[in-house]
């Protein structure tokens, strides 16, 4: 049998004992500190997370779930004078993305995209795809931007989750290059770039409003209840002064010319004298803001008040009033005209130059100097009036000062003050050299001539209003100052009388209307020196004579059709132009015979649209309350029944006949335009778009056409035309 050991006690471990092993216990107490630190550093972090870093990531949640939508504004109007409106808004639509919320749907996006507006696929994938200079996806991008609102129904984007659908304005121009370079245009966010549209950006563009869009789980987007919606301010309205008929007329005449002298370029501007309005202003070549695709800066720029040119001729108003105003010399004053050459010594080293005229003159009296524009006894009177009577007479006709016009980028010119004068300075810019000018100061200062001597502010916006139609500002005729006398007035106009009637305007001359004007012929500086070739023509008039309405200023760059001067190429210009603002503005009348009863004005007289686009046609005659009918498929008023001068109830209907653009421009018969009525020139500019050949006989309105109107006959045919004098006075236009 096996012995039981037993151990003696004193051996067994006293459980009670402080010696015993304490291991188990040691590991708790570890754990119960490593646990105590972790729930510390959550405490710590939890109070940097929510309380010390708390704003920032309050932000970054927001990104995630919250976007603010623009609401844009939007743009005002812009009016004519008569109230047509030249620029207005149609509403679209554009399309963006998150591309953090589209995420996975990037593909499908980008092929729904793709199919609808004919863009490849990979367009809207690099769209959606795009990240920022960090390397994170972008929040915000442009699929499509202004699409009509029918192209904009081919996308479901309902059903797409991360996309925006954002109602956008788009600019209008409702009559495309007309006044284009004037009105201007602006960018794809509707920010005025060029024009009035820049100028008066800030008073057009409005403020826009905003609302904040918040994401639940599925994509859908809702407006956040914790953020108030922001509603748009809308921009405010632009009443100008200018005439859109005028407009129009001055624009296609200008066209014209230019094209019949194919010269570079060419300018007019119109004003009313008495008040400074500005009527029209225009450019060739111009911008049609609707269509910028061949979009050129140069033709952007309003070269009326932004170039500017050694006038020539035209400046000799300055030299005339200066002369007359200090009593210096009377119209019948004689002068040795040099048979043409002038050889004046400008310096004590013998220095000489030579002044020339385009005629060969023996003796001529002052007026007779002006009618025919001699810078030989110009050349002559400067010395007598003086360096400083010279400056003085130009600084207060506004030469060397900006008019101050509404407009962008109006320089001032250049006229030297006399201690900056060279030994030639005198007697150059008494016949217009040696001083830089803008047209708009020419016609400017022509103005104050035809005002009786009063130069009036130019300013071409009437009123600012808002909206609602509260008048914001509001612009009024403004007296600058008396610059000559009315004596002197009186006989500068009787001069620029006889530059149309007898000297180098005569082809500006119309039949019973008293024409005052002057015509100016300059060479343009070439690489530091005047070259032969280079010339800039002009014609600034105002009618009727007796009491003026109107001032216009014709500028054609660099003719090179043959003739260059001023009287052969604007000249003819500011006639068409004058010849149809008396035929369409309704305010000149004829003369009745001695032996007609004087018939009582009842009604509303029928203005002359004929030659007009039919759209300007029908607003002309909206504006003196009668409606239109358009007859044909052109968009060229030919005809129109009833004639011009019969007189109609308001609301009456006028039939506008217009250009065929169908099988007669294919080249078969064509339909013989009503022309009667008509003056000479607006006849044969109306036939040769026909392409006939014409005969005329006679001068001045066309009484009768063979064949007739209607009658139809093969392009290159002629037709005989008949013409007699038109006598008219004048009566207020504005």
């Amino acid at each position: 049998m096996q012995e039981n050991k037993t151990i003696p006690p004193q051996n067994l471990p006293d459980l009670q004992s402080p010696e015993a092993p304490q291991q188990p216990r040691g590991r708790l107490f570890t754990l119960k500190v490593g646990f105590a630190l972790f729930f510390v550093v959550i405490a710590g972090r939890l109070v940097q997370i929510q309380l010390i870093e708390g704003p920032k990531f309050q932000a970054l949640a927001k990104r995630q779930y919250e976007q603010t939508v623009v609401l844009p504004a939007v743009r005002g109007n812009i009016f004519d004078r008569n109230n047509n409106v030249l620029a207005s808004n149609s509403m679209f639509v554009s399309f963006a993305a998150d591309p953090k919320v589209v995420g996975d749907n990037a593909d499908d996006i980008a092929r729904q995209f793709s199919a609808a507006f004919s863009k490849p696929k990979s367009f809207y994938m690099a769209k959606l795809q795009s990240v920022t200079s960090s390397g994170a996806p972008r929040r915000f991008v442009w699929l499509e931007r202004r699409v009509r609102a029918e192209v904009a129904k081919r996308i479901e984007s309902y059903k797409l989750i991360g996309v925006v659908v954002v109602d956008e304005p788009k600019r209008l121009y409702h009559y495309d290059d007309v006044a284009g370079t004037l009105i201007g245009f602006t960018d794809v966010d509707n920010k005025g770039i060029s024009g009035l549209e820049v100028e008066y950006d800030e008073y057009l563009r409005g403020k826009n409003g905003s609302v904040v869009m918040q994401r639940d789980g599925l994509g859908r987007a809702r407006a956040s209840v914790d953020y108030p919606r922001i509603e748009p301010r809308d921009g405010n309205n632009l009443t100008l002064t200018t005439d859109l008929a005028y407009q129009s007329i001055v624009e296609e005449e200008l066209k014209r010319g230019v094209a019949a002298n194919k010269a570079d370029a060419g300018l007019a501007v119109m004003l009313n004298p008495k008040t400074g309005e500005i009527l029209a202003m225009a450019n060739v070549p111009g911008i049609n803001p609707n269509d910028l695709s061949s979009y050129d800066v140069n033709a952007a720029r309003n070269r009326v008040v932004t170039d500017v040119f050694e006038p020539g001729s035209v400046f000799k108003v300055v030299t005339a009033s200066a002369a007359y105003e200090n009593n210096l010399l009377t119209p019948e004053k004689k002068f040795y005209a040099e048979h043409g050459t002038f050889v004046v010594q400008v310096s004590n080293r013998g220095k000489t130059r030579k002044i020339t005229d385009t005629h060969p003159y023996d003796m001529l009296t002052f007026q007779e100097a002006i009618e025919l524009s001699s810078n030989i006894v110009m050349a002559k009177v400067g010395p007598m009036i003086g360096a400083d009577r010279l400056y003085v007479q130009a600084r207060n006709f506004g030469f060397g000062i900006p008019t101050g016009v509404e407009l962008p980028g109006e320089v001032r010119g250049r006229l030297k003050k006399p201690q900056e004068w060279s030994g030639t300075t005198l007697q150059t810019m008494a016949f217009g050299y040696e001083v830089a000018v803008t047209p708009l100061q020419i016609a400017s200062a022509y103005a104050a001539v035809a005002n009786k001597g009063v130069m009036m502010k130019p300013y071409i916006i009437s009123k600012i209003q808002d909206m609602t139609g509260e008048t914001i500002l509001e612009q009024h005729p403004q007296n600058i100052r008396r610059v000559i006398s009315e004596q002197t007035a009186a006989l500068m106009t009787e001069a620029f009388e006889g530059v149309v009637e007898r000297g180098t305007a005569k082809e500006a001359r119309i039949q019973g209307v008293r024409i005052a004007g002057k015509t100016g012929t300059s060479k343009k500086v070439v690489e530091g020196k005047y070259g032969l070739g280079s010339y800039t023509g002009s014609f600034v008039g105002y009618f009727p004579a007796d009491d003026p309405q109107v001032v216009c200023l014709v500028m054609i760059d660099n003719p090179r059709g043959g003739a260059y001067y001023g009287g052969s190429t604007s000249a003819p210009i500011f006639r068409a132009i004058a010849e149809r603002i008396i035929n369409t503005s309704g305010r000149f009348t004829k003369k009745p015979q001695e032996s007609e009863e004087p018939q009582p004005k009842i009604g509303i007289s029928v203005p002359d649209v004929r030659t007009l686009q039919v759209v300007i046609a029908s607003r002309l005659l909206e504006s003196h309350g009668l409606k239109c009918q358009p007859v044909g498929t052109g968009d060229i008023v030919v005809r129109q029944v009833p004639e011009p001068g019969k007189r109609l109830e308001k609301d009456d209907v006028v039939q506008l006949v217009l250009n065929e653009t169908g099988a007669e421009s294919a080249g078969g018969p064509a339909t013989v335009p009503d022309v009667r009525g008509m003056s000479l020139r607006r006849a044969i500019n109306r036939l040769v778009v026909e392409d006939f050949d014409i005969k005329v006989r006679g001068s001045g309105v066309v009484v009768e056409q063979v064949p007739a109107a209607g009658k139809r006959i093969q392009p290159g045919a002629t037709v005989y035309l008949v013409c007699q004098p038109r006598t008219i006075v004048s009566a207020v236009l504005y």
